[in-house]
Parts: C-alpha cells; sequence; structure tokens
C-alpha cells in the first residue's frame, strides 16, 4: 500500500432498525449480548478479568452483502447451466456455487454517480438508472468500465438509511444498465439501494420482476453487492480506486455479509 492511501468504507451500520428487503424481514437482524461482564466477574478467584459475548443473527441478505451466484435461478437452473435438484439444493444449502466459492474480491473499482447526473442528492422512488445514464457517467467522470472491473453505481439513496419507508421504495437499475455492464464483462456490480434493480419492477422482455438478478447473477455469473454506502466516496470524487471484499465462508449460503473497501492510493514512500 502506498503512504497516504485512503481507505473508504462502504458498510452501512447495522442494526435491528436498518431497512430489511420484504423477502428477508423475518430473518432481520439481532445482536443478543448473551453474556455479560458481571456474569463471571470473580475477582477472589479468577483475578480482574472478565468477558462478555453475544449471538448474532441475521439473514445473508441483510445489510449491506454480496449475492452469490446460486441465490438466483433461470426456470430452476443456476449460472452455467446447473439444474436446481436434489444433488444441488438442500435445507442445508447448496452443494454447488454457494457463496464460498466467490474469491476474495480485489479488482479495479469505477463509481458511477448517477444522482449527481442528474444534479439531485438523491434518485427519487422508481427512478430507473439506464445504460445511457451510466455511459454518460462514464462521460462525466471521464472513467471507463472494463472487463473485470468492479462497477458501483450511487443513486443518493444511502441519505435514507434512517428512513425505512422511503429506503426500500427508493431507485434502482434498469434491466438496460444491467445488460451494459453484463456486456463490458464486469466481476461484480454494486448499488446503494435495498436490492440493485428498481423496487417492484416487472420487466415484460423478461416477463420477471429483479431483471438485473436474472441477467447479471444466472446469465453472465456477475456477482450484486446491496446496500452500499457510497456518500464519502462520491464527495471526495473518487471515481477509480482498488476495490477489496471478502465474503464470509458460508458454506452452502446464497449470500454474505460483507464490509467493501475502496482504496485510494496516495504519493509513492
Amino acid at each position: 500500500m502506498t503512504e497516504g492511501t485512503r481507505i473508504f468504507d462502504l458498510e452501512q451500520p447495522r442494526t435491528a432498525e436498518m431497512p430489511v428487503h420484504p423477502a428477508h424481514q423475518q430473518a432481520g437482524y439481532s445482536y443478543l449480548l448473551h453474556r455479560h461482564h458481571e456474569d463471571e466477574y470473580h475477582p477472589d478467584e479468577k483475578g480482574p478479568r472478565s468477558g462478555a459475548a453475544g449471538l448474532i443473527i441475521c439473514g445473508e441478505h441483510t445489510g449491506t452483502h454480496i449475492d452469490a451466484l446460486c441465490h438466483q435461478a433461470e426456470d430452476l437452473t443456476l449460472c452455467g447451466g446447473v439444474p436446481v435438484d436434489a444433488t444441488v439444493q438442500s435445507s442445508r444449502g447448496f452443494t454447488r456455487l454457494g457463496v464460498e466459492e466467490i474469491p476474495p474480491i480485489l479488482a479495479p473499482g469505477v463509481l458511477l454517480d448517477a444522482a449527481s447526473k442528474e444534479g439531485v442528492a438523491s434518485l427519487g422512488p422508481g427512478h430507473a438508472v439506464t445504460a445511457e445514464d451510466l455511459e454518460a457517467c462514464c462521460e462525466e467522470h471521464d472513467v471507463t468500465v472494463s472487463p473485470g472491473d468492479v462497477v458501483l453505481v450511487r443513486t443518493g439513496n444511502a441519505l435514507l438509511w434512517s428512513d425505512t419507508e422511503r429506503y426500500l421504495a427508493g431507485p434502482g437499475m434498469d434491466p438496460s444498465a444491467s445488460y451494459w455492464l453484463a456486456q463490458r464483462g464486469v466481476l461484480a456490480v454494486g448499488a446503494d439501494n435495498m436490492a440493485w434493480d428498481v423496487p417492484g419492477l416487472k420487466d415484460p422482455e423478461l416477463g420477471s420482476t429483479l431483471p438485473g438478478h436474472l441477467i447479471l447473477l444466472v446469465r453472465h455469473g456477475v456477482y450484486i453487492i446491496e446496500n452500499l454506502n457510497l456518500e464519502e466516496l462520491a464527495a471526495a470524487g473518487r471515481y477509480r480506486f482498488d476495490f477489496v471484499c471478502t465474503p464470509l465462508k458460508f458454506v452452502g449460503a446464497t449470500g454474505s455479509p460483507v464490509r467493501p473497501l475502496a482504496l485510494v492510493p496516495g504519493r509513492e514512500s
């Protein structure tokens, strides 16, 4: 790492009050401190040391997280033509394309600020970011999208993280944006909204809601990272950076909480 490298933390804070997609609200998020310091504080027997420990309960797709390729299927077929059957899927998860198969991601990152392009702090509910919008962002930010890049799209929705109703009704990507990115051979995509796609939008061509999940995960093997916080990165005007993301090795799981980082090199030491 070069001297003066600036690190941008792209994860949203995890609390019981954070927004959760309706499909995952049953799992939600909860932290329970089951062992308190007082429980084992016995200075006469054990000296001055005490400990505390808790239990984390959450769904794979809550908070800032990455989708594994087994998360979505098309006509009961996963990415690469893998059929969803008893050899692949069980109550214990997946034997193929689980989140543990995602390697640690260290790749060139690109930020495309769709909200800034529209001259607003945050795009409105239901606003669809199109391929044309992404192309315009590339021109405005003087960046290109190349094979192997990780592309993060800012909608400004992260500003509404504490307003669950408004956050869940936020903007998302038009199917054309997902096609555009897949055609450029990106490694992964991410956005500061709940589910990458426009909430509730059904694409007439695919006949499906969450069309970007079908296009990216199933048809092209592109990972999706959701609920990012891109505000500090955008405010700094950093549109090119080194992107780091390391999914947890939850064997057979369809996703994983992550704490992505954007590294902007400083001067050589």
